[in-house]
């Protein structure tokens, strides 16, 4: 993705539409937005309002945070949460005409169009095809890097800071049997994989 933000200039107007009675779906394309970080949210909030306001639907089409769904483990429990993808950044489906570029660079808490120079430049179909995929996920994915005999340290529930030794490896229920020495005696814990981390 590119990553430095166009200036605060509109586009030529050779990089506009100009004839807005006949946009054609050609002109239509995924930018990003450069915004302060932690204000991803709020920048969509107020964006979607002033193309309302304005009247601005027909040239600014769709707003995203791009977010995926990820996996994480406390106090023993796993739950799934939703991630920025890129903390910074915004995408706008839009047709650059002088009036879209502006309600979109005038809206608080965005530093620009990211682009060459002050011509956005639009992010291309496959990336984002693939983007929406990864966002569309219902499964969030993870990857288990441990296998059987590995040292690991317990990070989190009953059994935090103890080392042991992985004796068995379940990856459909993304679970791992540890061996822990408890009172002398050593003992399996199955743990959920992501409650482990792979001693070097």
């Amino acid at each position: 993705m590119p990553n430095s933000p166009a200036e605060n200039q509109p586009p030529h107007s050779t990089d506009l539409v100009e004839d807005q009675s006949s946009i054609a779906p050609d002109n239509i394309h995924w930018y990003v937005l450069h915004t302060y970080s932690g204000y991803e949210d709020n920048v969509a909030r107020n964006l979607r309002q002033r193309i309302e306001s304005m009247g601005m639907e027909d040239k600014i089409l769709d707003v995203v945070v791009p977010r995926e769904k990820k996996i994480r483990v406390k106090h023993g429990k796993r739950r799934t949460i939703e991630e920025r993808l890129f903390p910074g950044y915004v995408l706008v489906k839009m047709i650059v005409t002088e009036d879209s570029w502006y309600v979109v660079r005038n809206t608080p808490n965005v530093t620009g169009f990211v682009g060459s120079g002050t011509t956005p430049t639009p992010v291309s179909q496959d990336e984002i095809d693939r983007l929406l995929k990864r966002m569309g996920e219902d499964e969030p994915k993870y990857k288990m890097d441990v296998s059987e005999g590995d040292s690991v340290k317990i990070i989190d529930g009953p059994f935090k800071d103890f080392e042991g030794r992985i004796s068995e490896v379940s990856e459909a229920k993304g679970t791992v049997k540890v061996l822990v020495n408890v009172f002398g005696r050593e003992t399996p814990v199955e743990l959920d994989f992501l409650q482990v981390h792979k001693e070097a």
